[in-house]
């Protein structure tokens, strides 16, 4: 069955991807802003600025970050031309994977489809590991109380997984909510810095092409391409929006340009705050508190203890937001026989993908559990939530993500020349191209110096454990797949098409037989 075919069926005003209530994702519950929220909220601002920003400064001495932003929404950019063209075309909750089926066969799509399951999942269950970090630090500082860390993480578990049977639009007003107050917080920061520069005044130093230069420079590409992870889940709620058509592919920009531009201003903020002769060593000695103290000396205690709130909010923001697209995927999955077929069915009374969610709460409760079992402190080791399952998740997440995003450019070009279109998209796929090669380049660095990644001293198996968690999830997906083609041929030939498929069971009943 050709991958990059369109059906002689004419498009529905609507999209239907059920028959049955209890298989339906429900339509026109998010328009623009409340998408935008949802798909923002994962890239957790406050975390990269506070988290992120200060380890690529101080570890691996990038001076040069905001520069690294601006190039990176530059590719991403580049990127979204064709993911955004592919979305007008395929409205599939399982977006990465469907993608990737339509253009480079079921077979593919069927890979993709576990190596996205697997790379949301470890972003999602990485924050609950700094999340408790900065519970149990709360806790300590403002009640002189010890609490473990796995303790306010597992709680979070049970609230991310209640919250992800309810309503996709409650959760974005959820999001949306922290997200604009936690926005705010870092703009004052960041308007107060450049009010009260370092030594070194308003210097744009920090956009010199030369300040890129450094052994950490694949380490912090894939720092900054994590600190964007987000703005490619819009099409993963194509079904749920109202006009899938433009909503997907507006939010998609939108997003691409605002991290860019937020993240790069943060930065270029952090660097002037310091002097950005300083920032590298005042980064490595304050770590992930140097926004706070920056902001206690120019904007007092009292907004530091705010931060210092929001920082966590953000961080659950974030986790709801993977969360929800775990769920989706595995809906996705579910529908089209590569997960049993409970998991393609929706709660009746929300609309969510419950089943879905349930797995992606018993997998974060079995991994913060796993984590904390290791903990062999009384209280806990306040740096193995950080040390540890962050930063080793996070990472696994992140390489997981960028080789989709590669897959998914290349996905697109034989997408449009298997349907005979290449030369009316021929500008489209060369941005396509472009931003293949690059995320490629960028994937290869990553497992390349992937021991500075993760902290791992020279010889450690981590530095090739970790990574082939998405190479073993690749090949388990490949050999589901060709299981598939070779025992259930009706089923291969289902990946990817989603609603389409559903539509095609429809005409096919409503047709006479002979």
């Amino acid at each position: 069955m050709p991958t990059g075919r369109s059906t002689t069926l004419s498009e529905p005003t609507e999209i239907r991807t059920y028959k049955g209530q209890d298989r339906a994702l429900r339509a026109d519950r998010l328009g623009t802003a409340g998408l935008l929220l949802s798909v923002l909220a994962a890239s957790a601002p406050l975390m990269v600025v506070a988290g992120v920003m200060p380890t690529i400064f101080g570890v691996m001495g990038i001076v040069g970050q905001p520069l690294l932003f601006v190039i990176l929404g530059v590719v991403l950019a580049l990127f979204s031309i064709g993911y955004a063209e592919m979305s007008r075309h395929v409205h599939n909750a399982g977006a990465f994977y469907a993608y990737i089926a339509r253009g480079l066969g079921p077979t593919a799509g069927a890979c993709a489809s576990v190596v996205a399951l697997v790379a949301y999942s470890a972003m999602q269950v990485g924050v609950y590991g700094i999340l408790g970090f900065e519970i149990s630090g709360l806790f300590a500082t403002y009640l002189d109380t010890e609490v473990a860390w796995w303790i306010p993480a597992l709680l979070a578990v049970a609230a991310t997984g209640a919250l992800g049977w309810l309503k996709i639009d409650l959760n974005a007003k959820v999001l949306g909510v922290l997200l604009l107050i936690e926005c705010a917080l870092v703009v004052i920061f960041d308007v107060a810095a450049l009010g009260k520069p370092g030594p070194e005044g308003l210097s744009l130093s920090a956009f010199d092409p030369s300040t890129l230069s450094g052994a950490g420079l694949g380490t912090a590409l894939c720092f900054c391409i994590a600190a964007f992870v987000g703005f490619e889940q819009s099409p993963v709620y194509a079904e749920e929006t109202s006009k899938p058509h433009i909503v997907v592919s507006r939010v998609m920009f939108l997003g691409v340009g605002f991290v860019a531009l937020f993240f790069a201003f943060s930065a270029w903020a952090l660097t002037v705050a310091t002097g950005p002769a300083a920032i590298t060593d005042a980064a490595a000695a304050s770590g992930p508190g140097l926004l706070f103290e920056l902001t206690e000396t120019r904007l007092g205690a009292t907004f530091t203890d705010v931060l210092h709130v929001l920082f966590v909010t953000g961080m659950f923001a974030a986790m709801l937001s993977f969360h929800n697209v775990v769920a989706r995927y595995a809906f996705a999955m579910g529908r089209e026989g590569l997960l049993p077929a409970r998991f393609g069915r929706t709660n009746p009374g929300t609309g969510a993908p419950a089943t879905g969610s349930l797995l992606q709460t018993g997998i974060a409760a079995l991994v913060v559990a796993a984590f904390a079992l290791t903990d062999d402190l009384p209280t806990g080791d306040p740096t193995a939530p950080v040390l540890r399952l962050f930063t080793w998740m996070g990472s696994v997440g992140a390489l997981g993500v960028t080789v989709l995003m590669a897959a998914s450019s290349f996905a697109v070009i034989a997408f449009f020349v298997r349907r005979g279109t290449a030369g009316a998209q021929v500008w489209r796929l060369v941005a396509a191209g472009l931003a293949g090669l690059a995320l490629v380049g960028i994937a290869l660095y990553t497992v390349k110096d992937f021991a500075v990644l993760v902290g791992a001293e020279e010889g450690s198996a981590l530095s090739w454990a970790l990574p082939a968690i998405i190479a073993v999830a690749a090949l388990g997906g490949l050999a589901h797949g060709l299981y598939l083609k070779s025992r259930r041929p009706e089923a291969h030939a289902r990946i990817g098409l989603g609603n389409e498929a559903f539509r095609l069971d429809q005409a096919a009943e409503s047709t006479p037989q002979d």
